[in-house]
């Protein structure tokens, strides 16, 4: 016992090594940096190098035309979609900020995204959510609020086609998530939205270790 503690002491800073080389892996051109730039300057946490790649990849897979994103703030994470998706895709990006929005315009525009790439609408995602199609998306990326998790979670799966994705960031919490102490309810909620997303018979799931956690599901035909 005492050897097989010792190699998982070796095994845990293996990992925070590899998951700062997968987070630094990716380089990011000029729009990226300048997205992100826009994002430190309002205060933004964007999605890392590592979890961008992981979407764009996802996107890509999928061969994905149309991807709902919940959370636009300054584009970051919409560049790598549209980066992912088919030259024809139409990324819809939903934010409560406008002003944000505009940032995610420009950096698109400067990516060299076509404006009718990407259609965005302002306000609350439960708000919006609702007025999209059923059925009608390839892939959903959620980096909204985490007390609406649960809810999302279900306009997501009205969304999503048969054999669609649904991505969720940020579910580590910077380590809370699986912190024994007492939590924030925004904490809870994640904790909810994992044990959902794990024991549901419509999605297949895994839990990746990008950035601060992209939980992904694919809804079963």
């Amino acid at each position: 016992m005492r050897q097989l503690r010792g190699q998982e002491r070796v095994i845990t800073a293996n990992r925070q090594t590899s998951w700062a080389f997968a987070d630094a892996f990716v380089a990011e051109d000029e729009a990226l940096r300048w997205a992100r730039d826009r994002a430190r300057d309002a205060g933004l946490r964007s999605v890392s190098p590592g979890t961008g790649a992981a979407l764009r990849l996802l996107a890509a897979t999928t061969d994905a035309k149309a991807v709902a994103e919940i959370g636009t703030g300054t584009g970051v994470s919409g560049l790598y979609l549209l980066h992912g998706m088919r030259p024809d895709g139409v990324l819809t990006t939903v934010d409560p900020e406008p002003e944000r929005q505009q940032f995610a315009r420009e950096a698109f525009r400067a990516a060299g995204f076509a404006a009718n790439r990407a259609r965005f609408i302002p306000g609350r995602a439960l708000d919006v959510l609702p007025r999209l199609a059923d059925g009608g998306y390839d892939l959903v990326f959620c980096d909204g609020d985490r007390l609406e998790s649960l809810d999302i979670l279900a306009e997501s799966l009205r969304l999503l086609r048969p054999g669609g994705l649904v991505c969720f960031e940020g579910v580590f919490a910077d380590g809370r998530t699986v912190d024994s102490a007492a939590q924030p309810a925004e904490v809870l909620r994640l904790r909810e939205l994992l044990r959902a997303v794990r024991e549901s018979q419509e999605l297949m799931a895994t839990l990746l270790p990008v950035g601060d956690g992209l939980l992904c599901a694919v809804r079963r035909g």
